[in-house]
């Protein structure tokens, strides 16, 4: 009767989890030590239902060795016939008084950042997103060569919630 109880347990366990994710269409991390300028984090996307729409999200997970308030960022997203659509984006990463707004216990934070919303991938074939860092120090040209203290960068995919 005690096993039974357990193994009940443990499967509604299971589909309490999946079902608290059940937007997730994609959702993968890559792990970086020191994010150098020159480094691309890339994620292929396999085919996606044209139909539908997605929300798209980068997530950044970092500890108290990055020193920035912000996370400056180049992404693309290169379809399967070539197209690219690149964007430069800005995320505050911490409060105005330093407080780091990710979520998370001790040293490591996660932010979940909006990247694009009501997303198509219109064309049949995978896709591939690329992320760069491109932090910079106030008044000079040359970016941050070693980016330290973000320790993974992921990307999400969700269906939207405007269907």
């Amino acid at each position: 009767m005690r096993k039974a109880f357990f193994l009940l347990l443990a499967v509604f366990t299971f589909f309490g989890l999946y079902s608290c994710d059940s937007d997730r269409v994609f959702d993968e991390y890559k792990s970086v030590s020191t994010w150098n300028k020159d480094s691309v984090v890339a994620f292929k996307v396999d085919e996606l239902d044209s139909l539908e729409t997605y929300d798209l999200f980068l997530n950044i997970r970092n500890n108290s060795d990055y020193r920035y308030s912000n996370l400056f960022v180049i992404t693309e997203i290169q379809f399967p016939y070539g197209k690219v659509i690149t964007d430069t984006l800005e995320y505050s990463m911490a409060a105005p008084d330093g407080t780091w707004l990710g979520t998370g216990f001790g040293d490591v934070k996660e932010s979940k950042l909006w990247y694009r919303e009501n997303v198509r991938f219109p064309e049949p074939g995978g896709y591939e997103v690329r992320i760069k860092q491109a932090m910079r120090k106030n008044g000079e040209v040359e970016g941050i060569e070693n980016l330290e203290g973000i320790t993974h960068v992921g990307f999400r995919i969700e269906h939207s919630a405007q269907q």
